[in-house]
């Protein structure tokens, strides 16, 4: 019996496993994992069993141990090439720096600068009245949606090179977080090394941002005409600031399984809260209809359960106001953008057209996003559908 490379991480009474190449992990209490591990240094699965009978005083099915090690995908085929030494992490000596002592006395010193030149100019303390360095919607929406694309990378890069510094891979995807699309970075290896050295690489997208608003009014201050009234330059980061402060928000909705979502999980000692959650709310509402629950609490990890008492409460408050502020707030936009493409169209006057391009970008941008989350939803659906569905039946001869 041969195994691919596994990594072994405890955690209190338990242990997590995984696989760092596939990013794939389970818990197994301690006992379950000193088994894997019997097995994992070569011992037959029937002298593991006995070793197992023998040092806690229970039996083991054995068989069905090793079966689900094989559905885990840790068991390797003996035909199969091993797998090749995983390549060094690339810009680990850049996380290491960024998060080094004399990085974070950079960022303080920035920070502290910062909070100096507002307190001296409140005006330039970051509002919503900086979102409109422009009387056309269309160029304020494609200058902000340009803008924020690099700083939004910036996020994730933060997050990225905290993984990093510790030798975890990372990958960059798009999702989706109810209606909205959302860039993340993914650092399945996180759970394989120490709690508290999971903080850093969590909260490292919102010290950058902060970082990044700290930059900005900075530079709004620094290119002031003589008078103090902002410059074009210092409109655009006023308005970037503003819209990175609504970033660092959104950052404590948990629902949305944002950071601090992350964050709030490591430090509670959950293993999966949001799917636990989720599942909790439906189990409730099928009672309230008179129906079976349709999961089972005991698969549920015991912390997770524990918590998912009131954090599904959270969660569903969340959503329905989300999607209560989607509701209220969508139809008065489209409406009035579209009312303004109309007027447009029946004016005349030399600004016509520009004005008419400026309504349709704006109502485009404005649906876009939904458009975007809606189409990424049905593919993940086609997905479940997929991955759901039993194994097609041979075709008759």
């Amino acid at each position: 019996m041969t195994f691919h490379p596994l990594v072994f991480q405890p955690e209190g009474d338990e242990v997590t496993v995984g696989r760092l190449d596939e990013g794939t992990f389970v818990v197994l209490p301690a006992d379950g994992a000193a088994l894997l591990r019997r097995l994992v240094d070569g011992a037959e699965p029937a002298e593991a069993a006995r070793w197992y009978a023998r040092s806690y005083g229970e039996t083991v099915d054995i068989a069905e141990f090793v079966a689900d090690l094989g559905e885990l995908g840790f068991l390797r085929d003996p035909d199969e090439a091993p797998a090749p030494p995983p390549a060094p992490v690339r810009w680990q000596r850049l996380g290491r720096a960024m998060f080094s002592p004399v990085g974070a006395a950079l960022y303080l010193a920035l920070l502290a600068g910062s909070v100096v030149t507002l307190a001296r100019s409140p005006e330039l303390v970051p509002g919503y009245r900086h979102l409109f360095f422009t009387p056309y919607l269309s160029v304020l929406v494609i200058v902000m949606f340009l803008a924020q694309a690099p700083l939004i990378l910036v996020h994730e890069a933060a997050h990225a090179l905290a993984g990093r510094r510790l030798g975890l891979p990372s990958r960059l995807s798009v999702g989706r977080r109810l209606y909205f699309v959302v860039v993340q970075t993914e650092l399945d290896g996180l759970v394989t090394v120490d709690r508290r050295r999971r903080i850093l690489p969590m909260l490292a997208g919102v010290l950058a941002d902060l970082g990044v608003l700290a930059v900005l009014t900075l530079v709004a201050a620094g290119t002031r005409h003589s008078d103090g009234a902002l410059s074009a330059v210092g409109g655009v980061a006023l308005g970037l600031a503003y819209s990175t402060v609504l970033r660092v928000i959104w950052q404590a909705l948990f629902f949305l399984r944002t950071d601090g979502y992350y964050l709030v999980v490591t430090v509670l000692g959950c293993v999966d809260l949001h799917t636990t959650a989720k599942q909790l709310l439906a189990d409730r509402w099928a009672r309230l209809r008179g129906r079976p629950a349709p999961y089972d609490p005991e698969g549920w990890h015991p912390r997770d359960r524990a918590v998912a008492r009131w954090y599904s409460v959270l969660m569903a408050l969340g959503y329905a106001t989300a999607l209560a502020t989607l509701a209220v707030n969508l139809p008065p936009i489209v409406a009035r953008a579209s009312r303004s493409v109309l007027d447009q169209l029946s004016a005349g006057g030399a600004h016509r057209w520009a004005g008419l391009a400026d309504s349709i970008v704006f109502l485009f941008l404005t649906v876009g996003e939904l458009a975007v989350s809606t189409a990424l939803y049905l593919r993940e659906r086609r997905a479940r559908r997929a991955a759901a569905a039993p194994d097609a039946l041979p075709a008759a001869p």
